[in-house]
């Protein structure tokens, strides 16, 4: 597979946005193409069917494939019908041939199936068909893959890239992950923690990453089996919020074990901190009589959980009297982002008039 310039790809939202105008089928039309979803592991490939089902609505049927792990009797068996003495093909229940609603079908890892199987998936993807039956017209595919420079078994040949769409797909920024992440229940811990360490989500395709120890790198073995990605840094939340029940060290040992060594020894320094934070009831209470901490990571968590626990238009302006105290606007821009990228919080900042002051006096660093 060919190199891929990184910068030119899609975020997950613009991708599930367009596979079903790339991929619909139409009644007399032969125009369609099917996407393929190219990133390293962990990206988030496969919430794009969710975002699909949310986008379409219950009209179709979603169906998830897990194509290294499907035999050929999961896709399509051939039985003899004893009555006419003939073989006929019966459809395996995945593909909920049954129900007539038209399909969205992700075949997750499509490049890593055994050759054989692939015969079946390349149809299914070209011709719309599972086996010998159409799927309805409306339908649906698309697949997913790793990049080949990742080095995790996914083989493309020249006539197969011909006749789809590889679809490169961005690795999310902290902003992007962290507005994901407090709408997926992680908490302010470790939604700060990402925040506070923005290089934890770069990619090894980019520049300057060579030594960045958190990070998946097929360059180096060792980075390749527990590593710091959207995926499971969204597994170790569990870990975080359970820390105090399981106890630190093993809490580490079990980080260690999710988002690599690295990166849980820097989480749980990051936690340790967490004591030592003013409450934002406090805050709240006498924004501009309570001390200001100097450490700028404890600034930072402050915030997120600002942003879990503000409530009122009050209670946001007397945060905001606190957070004006703070000597840089970028890091107070680091409060306004995650205000703006919340959905329970955007209504309460667009209408206070104290964030919209803020606003026109620092644009430039929005």
């Amino acid at each position: 597979m060919s190199k891929i310039n990184f910068a030119d790809a899609v975020t997950i939202e613009q991708a599930a946005s367009i596979i079903p105008v790339l991929s619909a089928t139409h009644e007399g039309e032969d125009s369609h193409v099917t996407p393929i979803l190219l990133s390293e592991p962990g990206v988030g490939k496969t919430s794009t069917l969710k975002l699909i089902e949310k986008q379409l609505g219950d009209g179709y049927d979603y169906i998830y494939v897990d194509c290294p792990s499907k035999d050929y009797m999961d896709i399509a068996g051939t039985i003899p019908n004893h009555e006419t003495k003939a073989l006929e093909q019966y459809i395996g229940g995945l593909f909920k041939m049954d129900s007539g609603k038209p399909k969205v079908i992700m075949l997750d890892e499509v490049f890593k199936v055994p050759k054989l199987m692939g015969v079946l998936f390349t149809r299914l993807m070209l011709e719309r068909s599972v086996g010998d039956r159409a799927l309805p017209i409306g339908s649906i595919v698309y697949g997913t893959s790793n990049n080949g420079s990742d080095g995790v078994g996914d083989n493309m040949q020249a006539h197969q890239a011909n006749r789809v769409c590889l679809l490169p797909m961005q690795k999310p920024d902290w902003r992007q992950w962290c507005k994901w992440a407090a709408e997926n229940g992680v908490s302010s811990t470790l939604r700060a923690f990402v925040a506070m360490n923005p290089r934890i989500l770069a990619s090894y395709r980019d520049g300057g990453q060579e030594n960045n120890e958190f990070i998946f790198n097929p360059a180096k073995p060792a980075q390749c089996a527990s590593f710091a990605s959207p995926r499971s840094l969204f597994k170790s939340n569990r870990i975080v919020m359970n820390r105090d029940t399981i106890g630190s060290g093993a809490a580490e040992v079990a980080l260690a074990g999710t988002i690599g060594l690295p990166a849980a020894k820097a989480l749980s320094v990051f936690i340790d901190m967490e004591k030592q934070l003013i409450p934002v009831k406090d805050i709240v209470a006498n924004p501009a009589g309570v001390p200001m901490p100097e450490d700028v990571a404890a600034l930072c968590m402050i915030m997120f959980n600002a942003t879990d626990e503000i409530q009122t238009q009050d209670e946001l302006s007397s945060f905001m009297t606190f957070v004006k105290r703070m000597n840089q606007s970028e890091l107070q821009s680091i409060f306004f982002t995650m205000l703006m990228g919340n959905k329970r919080t955007v209504k309460l900042a667009s209408n206070n008039d104290d964030i919209k002051a803020w606003t026109k006096d620092n644009y430039k660093y929005l």
